[in-house]
């Protein structure tokens, strides 16, 4: 069997379904957006993450300080989605000999900086030499308590759906420079220069995408636990379904309450694009998206930012898009799949 046959989701579940945790430390292994250990009164937190040139990245059109930042934040996420906090990172670069001292210190500059702006310490790492371009491999560790700490499999029924931000941006964002290298590479100009005037939220949201911390702190401050969370990496529709599956639920997501910024929106009608599908399947948001008891409605509607989009219904009833029309839909998971052909 061919692995894009079987998919980076199905492949996972192959890969593991026989392990089993052989330590009283190891609380929650794999199936969250992080691991869980038990060292007392506090839990640690770990995530990993790969990103590889050509599959994850373009340096075409890809600043090394911005993959750098976008490096960091995206494992940032990862332990905010779990309601816990980034606490340090250790970095291993792969690097092929095209590339020069100053290029990698680009790169780390940019690490830096998103370790100084979320307050997370760079404790160690590895490097080596590559034949395949450049490789990035990061692991954050976070902590949590362990009666705070929210994995995906606590939806209950009632409980309203939420999601920070907005969604699709940074799908758009990617088109566009994707757009923009194929103009360049027929023009073979070396001094040309794309316009993306007015297009700047966009490109920043893929090029600097931010963690959101700043929805942890809310919740907090509002005293609001939230029953399940997950970062929307590969997009609302696998980050609606992963919850659901997890918790044995079905729910019903509106498609007048999904949030979507107006240059998203602009762009993807340049593209001639259907903006439901950008929100669902675009991916790489890096928002939030959680459940919470109905109780807390009011609380959650007060939240900057925040946005309540469904509910969650018995498994019975499915994942279902309600459309503006009123027809219901069946959840498909459409995100990006590097294991694809």
């Amino acid at each position: 069997m061919q692995i894009s046959e079987l998919g980076e989701f199905n492949l996972i579940k192959r890969l593991t379904e026989g392990v089993k945790l052989q330590n009283s430390s190891s609380e929650r292994g794999i199936g969250d957006d992080c691991a869980v250990m038990n060292y007392g009164d506090k839990r640690l937190l770990a995530t990993t993450d790969v990103l590889l040139e050509g599959i994850h990245f373009d340096l075409t059109y890809t600043p090394l300080k911005h993959l750098g930042y976008k490096a960091a934040v995206v494992n940032f996420s990862d332990i905010y989605a779990m309601n816990g906090q980034p606490k340090q990172i250790l970095v291993t670069v792969g690097i092929s000999k095209r590339f020069e001292v100053e290029q990698i210190e680009e790169l780390y500059r940019g690490i830096l900086l998103a370790c100084q702006k979320y307050k997370v310490d760079l404790i160690g790492g590895d490097t080596s030499a590559s034949l395949t371009g450049l490789t990035i491999s990061i692991t954050c560790l976070g902590e949590g308590e362990s009666d705070k700490i929210v994995y995906r499999n606590g939806a209950k029924v009632t409980d309203l759906v939420c999601v920070s931000g907005n969604l699709g941006a940074s799908y758009m964002g990617l088109q566009l420079l994707e757009r923009e290298k194929q103009v360049f590479q027929q023009v073979k100009d070396p001094d040309f220069q794309p316009d993306f005037s007015t297009k700047e939220y966009v490109l920043e949201r893929q090029l600097k995408p931010e963690a959101r911390r700043d929805i942890i702190s809310e919740l907090a401050k509002h005293n609001i636990q939230p029953t399940s969370m997950i970062d929307v990496s590969d997009g609302l529709s696998s980050e609606i379904m992963h919850i659901c599956t997890q918790s044995g639920c079905g729910c019903e997501v509106y498609e007048d309450k999904i949030p979507i910024d107006y240059q998203t929106a602009v762009t993807a009608e340049e593209f001639n694009m259907n903006l439901t599908t950008v929100a669902l399947n675009g991916g790489e948001d890096y928002e939030l998206l959680f459940t919470a008891p109905l109780a807390d409605y009011d609380k959650l509607k007060n939240i900057d930012d925040l946005h309540i989009i469904g509910h969650i219904t018995k498994p019975e009833n499915g994942m279902l898009l309600i459309t503006r029309d009123g027809q219901s839909i069946a959840f498909k998971a459409q995100g990006w799949n590097s294991l694809e052909k």
